[in-house]
């Protein structure tokens, strides 16, 4: 069942999966797009929120769209309205207890990767 967050400022509202809904198979197919898995990186060292417009990603804004909505909808992230800004953060609390290891274990085999492949 879906939960929505109380409406922003600006009145929009997105859908997000309840802790309880957020299947694996759902995680692992989100996490399994190399842009997906870009952006979870990227909010893994940040840490914290970050506008949609911070990521540089090749590939137009429909596309970079699609992956947040793909990522919010599996219930990897969750996005907010702040103004004109949407903002995404990773659910790393709800992924750890339901799936104990999996972000840690993706996070750090894309660092590996990322340096295996800057190594060739």
């Amino acid at each position: 069942m879906a939960t929505q967050q109380a409406p922003a400022p600006s009145g929009r509202v997105l859908d997000h999966p309840d802790a309880d809904d957020i299947r694996l198979e759902h995680v692992l197919h989100a996490l399994s797009d190399p842009m997906r898995l870009r952006i979870v990186c990227r909010l893994a060292t940040d840490g914290g929120e970050l506008a949609c417009s911070v990521f540089d990603l090749p590939v137009s804004k429909s596309t970079c769209t699609h992956h947040f909505r793909v990522l919010r909808e599996s219930g990897v992230i969750q996005q907010i309205y702040r103004g004109t800004a949407k903002m995404s953060l990773l659910r790393t609390e709800e992924l750890e207890r339901l799936f104990p290891g999996l972000l840690d274990s993706v996070l750090t085999a894309a660092h590996h990767q990322e340096q295996r492949l800057a190594g060739q």
